[in-house]
């Protein structure tokens, strides 16, 4: 594909979320940070939301991978598809500790084997973490149902911590009456913002330079401009349109991306668009203010220099 062509040794923007490729912004610094502290304090549930493709899933893995190097203090637990009932949310959480039991076992027995092993695991000193992806997608019941598994714990500590990643929907279902009390067990929350014009600026960078790239910048500015705009910042967007944009700029055997392959890309992805220009009229009004600016600021100079 393109890769030679631009000196790559992989692809720069892929959608599967490759932690090697993260990049510690901000907003996803700040996360990582406190999701490290909750975990050491044993704090109960923990919430990350952001909106879709911000990069909630990468973090997760991020994390992951962060606490299984340590085997022997963290035992970590993974579910992606949380849409299931009770018992089978508290099956998957069997399955990824390593219970062996059948299907059709009954609710308090399978309960009882989660609970032995969370309390074998306490008394080795390891550090039991459930993680739950796309929890914005688990019915209410079973949320209800994992505040209740969390009741397992010894006289002064958890049995186990939950850390759910969602989109913003699952805010408004934690504002349901039924769900109040799983509301109030959330000590730790942060949502994750989308990038802004230098932020999408250093992700291109960022990842283009990961998978092998040495050399001057590819993007120009008004590429980036125009990405930004369209991806509104948006990571999984971001790789998309650049994704493109490299496609278009090696059919036609371009070095750099300039704002034509960025437009093109835009123009051949579903659900994003560049904001209307602004009108005529509106252009030649901020051009005058903006030379009406100057020149009250070289008289007032003038001014306070007499």
């Amino acid at each position: 594909m393109y890769l030679e062509h631009f000196g790559l040794q992989e692809s720069p923007f892929s959608l599967t979320p490759n932690t090697e490729f993260f990049l510690n912004m901000a907003s996803y610094h700040e996360t990582f940070n406190m999701l490290m502290v909750a975990i050491a304090n044993r704090e109960g549930f923990i919430k990350v939301v952001g909106e879709v493709g911000t990069g909630k899933t990468m973090l997760c893995r991020k994390v992951l991978n962060t606490l299984e190097e340590d085997e022997q203090r963290y035992v970590t637990a993974y579910i992606a598809n949380p849409v299931l009932s009770p018992k089978g949310l508290f099956l998957a959480f069997a399955e990824e500790l390593g219970i062996e039991v059948d299907n059709d076992i009954g609710h308090h027995s399978l309960l009882k084997k989660i609970s032995r092993v969370l309390m074998e695991l306490s008394l080795e000193g390891r550090q039991v973490i459930l993680f739950i992806d796309e929890a914005h997608a688990m019915p209410q019941k079973t949320l209800e149902a994992l505040r209740l598994l969390t009741n397992i714990e010894t006289e002064k500590t958890k049995l186990f911590q939950v850390i759910l990643f969602a989109q913003p929907e699952l805010d408004d279902m934690l504002r349901d009456k039924s769900l109040r009390q799983l509301l109030q067990r959330i000590t730790f929350a942060y949502r994750l913002e989308c990038l802004d014009r230098d932020g999408v600026e250093r992700y291109v960078s960022h990842r283009m330079a990961k998978a092998g790239y040495n050399g001057p910048a590819v993007f120009t500015s008004k590429a980036l401009d125009d990405l930004t705009s369209a991806s509104r910042g948006i990571p999984r967007l971001i790789n998309i349109l650049c994704h493109k944009a490299l496609m278009v700029a090696f059919g036609r055997g371009d070095r750099s991306i300039e704002r034509d392959h960025m437009q093109r890309a835009i123009a051949d992805t579903e659900g994003v668009e560049l904001p209307p220009p602004a009108p005529s009229y509106l252009r030649r009004i901020s051009a005058v203010m903006a030379v009406m600016a100057v020149a009250l600021a070289i008289y007032m100079l003038n001014y306070y220099l007499r």
